[in-house]
């Protein structure tokens, strides 16, 4: 399903909406901390499923206790709507593990 690109306004009235994330380099980024390595497994687990459910997989690095994502949409070539969504969808996945 072909998404469009947020630009402008739009995105910022879509980023605003969403707690901690930024725009940085065209994706959306928000860095996790948790308690521990397990915790931080344990959100990343979670939200592997939200992504796999959608079939939308975010760029992730982690080390230790913190999580950075980054969310794009390849075939549209940055931000889209799809990717506002996976950011709630994680941040809710953030508050039941940590």
């Amino acid at each position: 399903m072909a998404r469009a690109l947020l630009e402008g306004p739009d995105l910022e009235a879509a980023v605003s909406g969403l707690s901690g994330w930024s725009v940085e380099a065209g994706k959306l980024r928000k860095e996790y901390e948790f308690k521990d390595f397990v915790e931080a497994f344990a959100f990343m687990t979670s939200a592997a499923l939200c992504a796999e459910r959608k079939n939308h997989h975010p760029e992730w690095f982690n080390v230790y206790r913190t999580v950075r994502v980054d969310l794009s949409t390849h075939d549209a070539g940055g931000i889209t709507t799809w990717d506002v969504e996976l950011a709630a969808e994680f941040d809710a996945a953030a508050g039941r593990n940590g």
